[in-house]
């Protein structure tokens, strides 16, 4: 696993070109294998597949069948499929003796030293929690490595799934098996990497000979040969901890261990990974990483429409949150569709704004039926076994009832996808919100759309004309109460504020806690020029220590006119990112920009499609920098409005252009440099240092939706 490498246009285009040229490969007959259990042979082949990846054990078996061991024997009548640990199912925390599902920071840096970055007392105490799927991972090779130990052979071959056997490959392997032998033919050596990624800072030339390594520098585990001897001395230094190629690394200096002069088993690049790598977002956070990668959603068209239908209470507000996580657009809880939408629909034609709707009350028996015969594609998931509005056809409908055990697997069958990542969301139902009619604001002020992300959970308002679908407000919520009233003259609350120390990559500088002085007349955020190891300047954040689920965030303050900064005043969270924000661009401070950010999924799902977001630029009538304003974020279930000194200037209801973020946030006010000049301008360094200054902040909430812990 290198993290740090990513499959570009280029990479992708030579790998697929490597694997057309292997048919060209002369050599099949792999004479290091025997099934007859001769010595100074590999007579096992493991494969690590999961359960529900049967379509990857066949590939492996193609792969493996395109060659024969040292008497005509198949390669797959050697191979034996390891039942991989899934990551989906893990409900409870490794056995300590077996993995401790940690590292730190000081442990990356050993295997993969970076020159921005040093192993100090600061990176041996930052610990990183592992994601459930590197759990998983390392839980499946240790248990591989248990069979190697109970097996009747010398050594293995040990495989992941996802791997391509590159050309050349039983040339290279019977050259690098006859190095490593001594001269009474025997093998001294524990493991021998047939596939890796070297990141050594001293990386040998690519030859026929092996390499034996003695320094931690090699990633990836997809293919290794190892021996009962180093399977056994791996299972003695249990327990693990990190990724399992991290910790591997760790062990050279009890393992011998080689890697073959050249790669001879590949990790397939040209499909997207399922993986989480918990290091990734810690690399980012301390100023590594920085080129910021946009992710996007699978451009494969997804099957529909799609129609849930259900008793209240029955996990239709789960089902709607599912489909939005697979890619779906969906539409959901309402107690009537958007005219032009069920118009639409009714007649079959294209142009319809979602391609899922679940528990809409104006989907009635006579509307089903218009709508199955207009088009012949709909699909229908019912969660109440009986509810059906009228006659559905025959293999269009799936039955999700909340005694299903797997619903992905159910749902994921139904509509021909991959099945997900991340778990299946569980929630209460919501109902079926009353649409309302939109009331247009008493005071607009001119307003202009920049670029928007292109994802699922975005509709264009440019192309529609769309307005969004306002929502009866709820009269039920509970009082507010205030959370956190800070003025100018008070300190800042140690247990209420963080002073960030952290960065991200789009960001050209590092936050420094002491960029950030309270003084009588109010709070300011500072800029300086000052070099660190990972950038060039120091910036100023604060964030809530608790988060936030709906209420109203203000702050009187006055942002920063230098170009090349921006002022935010803004909500946040990563797993699934969501956000809403204010900020100001120094390059024009008479322009207020809002946006958000949407990602569906329960807390902990890695969606972070998009890094522009949806951005709208709001002309105000004064320069923001001249003076003090109260800015304000009032964020509902089903609303957001911006308001300056009190008066609403924009506002964003229901699917305009996205859904209302909806998970716990946290409050954020900073002063940082971008790295793009073409959006916010060309720094001016001479006017360093600089301040945006705060004069106020108040969060007023309901207690039932502050929510205490960090966010991911």
């Amino acid at each position: 696993m290198n993290t740090l490498t990513f499959a570009e246009f280029k990479e992708r285009l030579a790998h697929r070109v490597r694997l057309r040229t292997r048919v060209l490969d002369p050599q099949r007959r792999a004479s290091v294998f025997s099934q007859s259990g001769e010595a100074n042979s590999l007579g096992r082949i493991y494969v690590i597949n999961l359960d529900r990846k049967p379509d990857r054990w066949r590939r492996v078996g193609r792969e493996l069948d395109r060659f024969r061991g040292r008497h005509g024997e198949r390669l797959t009548a050697l191979t034996r499929r390891i039942s991989a640990i899934d990551a989906r199912y893990l409900t409870s925390t490794p056995d300590p003796a077996v993995l401790r599902p940690a590292y730190t920071l000081a442990d990356q840096l050993t295997v993969d030293p970076n020159p921005l970055l040093k192993i100090d007392d600061s990176t041996r105490a930052h610990e990183i929690a592992m994601t459930r799927q590197e759990i998983a991972v390392a839980l499946s090779h240790i248990e591989t490595w248990r069979r190697v130990v109970a097996g009747d052979d010398a050594a293995a071959l040990l495989l992941e799934d996802d791997v391509v056997i590159a050309f050349g490959f039983a040339r290279r392997l019977k050259a690098t098996w006859t190095a490593l032998q001594d001269p009474s033919g025997s093998h001294d050596f524990d493991l021998l990497y047939l596939a890796y990624k070297d990141v050594s800072t001293k990386k040998p030339s690519p030859g026929a000979e092996p390499v034996h390594r003695r320094e931690p520098g090699v990633w990836e585990a997809a293919a290794y040969v190892l021996t009962k001897a180093g399977a056994q001395k791996l299972l003695d230094q249990l327990p693990a901890f990190g990724p399992i190629d991290l910790w591997l690394n760790l062990q050279f200096a009890t393992l011998k261990t080689f890697t073959a002069g050249r790669h001879l088993i590949e990790q397939r690049i040209d499909e997207p990974s399922t993986n989480s790598y918990s290091v990734l977002p810690v690399l980012s956070q301390v100023g590594v990483i920085t080129k910021e990668k946009a992710l996007l959603p699978s451009s494969r068209r997804l099957r529909g429409p799609v129609f849930g239908l259900g008793d209240a209470q029955s996990g239709l507000t789960s089902l709607a949150r599912a489909l939005s996580m697979v890619g779906y657009t969906c539409s959901s809880d309402l107690d009537q569709m958007p005219a032009r939408e069920f118009d639409t629909l009714r007649r079959g034609e294209r142009g319809r704004l979602f391609n899922a709707y679940v528990n809409i009350g104006s989907l009635d028996g006579e509307s089903v039926r218009e709508i199955v015969a207009a088009n012949p594609h709909a699909l229908f998931v019912l969660t109440t076994p009986d509810h059906a509005p009228g006659e559905l056809p025959a293999g269009r409908v799936l039955h999700l009832a909340p005694t299903v055990a797997d619903k992905w697997n159910s749902l994921s069958e139904f509509l021909d996808i991959e099945y997900p990542a991340f778990p299946y969301p569980e929630e209460d139902d919501v109902g079926q919100r009353s649409v309302a009619s939109r009331l247009p604001l008493d005071t607009p002020l001119p307003a202009t759309d920049l670029t928007f992300d292109t994802s699922p959970w975005i509709l264009s308002r440019r192309l529609l004309n769309w307005q969004g679908i306002p929502i009866q407000p709820d009269q039920s919520t509970s009082s507010a109460t205030t959370s956190i009233e800070w003025f100018a003259g008070e300190p800042l609350d140690d247990e209420t504020w963080k002073f960030r120390d952290d960065t991200f990559p789009s960001n050209l500088a590092l936050f420094s806690p002491k960029n950030v002085t309270a003084h009588m007349d109010g709070l300011a955020l500072a800029v300086r020029r000052e070099r660190t190891p990972v950038r060039e300047f120091t910036a100023a954040a604060i964030a809530s220590r608790m988060n936030y689920l709906y209420g109203s965030f203000e702050a009187e303050l006055r942002p920063s006119n230098v170009p090349g900064l921006i002022t935010g005043l803004f909500l946040h969270r990563n797993g699934p990112r969501q956000e809403i924000d204010i900020e100001f661009l120094g390059r024009d401070t008479t322009k207020m920009l809002v946006n958000v950010f949407y990602n569906p999924g329960p807390d902990g799902t890695k969606l972070e499609y998009g890094y522009r977001g949806t951005p709208t630029e709001i002309r105000l009538d004064f320069d923001a920098a001249a003076a003090f304003h109260i800015y304000e974020i009032d964020w509902r279930p089903n609303h957001i409005a911006w308001k300056v000194d009190g008066v609403t200037v924009d506002e964003r209801t229901l699917w305009n252009p996205t859904p209302i973020p909806d998970r716990p946030l946290e409050f954020n006010l900073n002063l940082w440099h971008s790295r793009s000049s073409e959006f916010a301008g060309c720094l001016d360094t001479n006017r360093l240092p600089t301040c945006a200054e705060v004069r106020s902040i108040v969060v007023t909430t309901s207690e039932s939706h502050v929510v205490p812990g960090t966010l991911v």
